[in-house]
């Protein structure tokens, strides 16, 4: 078995673990108000660090390219209450069209 494999069965306990523990906390302190509001606003800031990190860098730097005008798209197709599927396909065709004419 190679390092890679004990690493990803590794990780794949770890989060099993950290999931299981998550079920035994009371639940009289996941419904205190600053514990209700800090776990309702977490996932929101942590998809938004991934969105950041998977557009506007590659490797250790900071690019601005093709996926930045896509998110851009994107985001202007969901101010304008765009379907979920119309804002994820106009993004890819921004992305993708620029892509085409040499913005990579």
């Amino acid at each position: 078995m190679s390092l890679l494999w004990i690493a990803v069965i590794a990780a794949s306990v770890l989060s099993f673990a950290q999931k299981w523990i998550g079920y035994q906390a009371p639940p009289d302190v996941l419904e205190r108000p600053r514990v209700s509001r800090i776990t309702t606003l977490l996932p929101i800031a942590l998809l938004g660090a991934l969105v950041a990190t998977q557009t506007a860098t590659s490797g250790s730097e900071i690019v601005l390219d093709a996926r930045l005008a896509g998110l851009a798209a994107a985001v202007v197709l969901l101010v304008l209450r765009a379907p979920f599927l119309v804002v994820v396909v106009g993004a890819a065709v921004v992305a993708a069209g620029l892509r085409a004419l040499g913005w990579a």
